[in-house]
């Protein structure tokens, strides 16, 4: 069996140019005569959603991908065990029945 990394809780790195992107996105939105206000804003939904992300304690899609390989092999690995107890079980009640 391959070695595959444990899960790892540390938080995905969110691309600034894709915060950024949204915060552009917003603040097309805002009357033009607010500049001042604007800039302000920006720099306080940037915070904003940079917290909010990190508090989410997302995972990239590769991670999720080796810990759901993983999941899926232990999972084998289980019902194999299962199979192979269930038999034992029965062969023991078999030989305590001939006694």
């Amino acid at each position: 069996m391959q070695n595959v990394p444990v899960f790892q809780s540390n938080a995905m790195m969110i691309d600034d140019r894709k915060i950024d992107g949204l915060i552009r996105d917003i603040l097309a939105h805002l009357p033009e005569g607010m500049t001042q206000l604007k800039e302000d804003f920006r720099k306080n939904l940037k915070s904003a959603v940079q917290a909010g992300l990190a508090r989410m304690d997302l995972v990239t899609r590769e991670e999720f991908d080796v810990q759901a390989e993983l999941l899926a092999r232990t999972r084998a690995l289980l019902d194999a065990m299962e199979k192979r107890l269930a038999a034992l079980e029965r062969a023991l009640s078999g030989k305590d029945a001939s006694r």
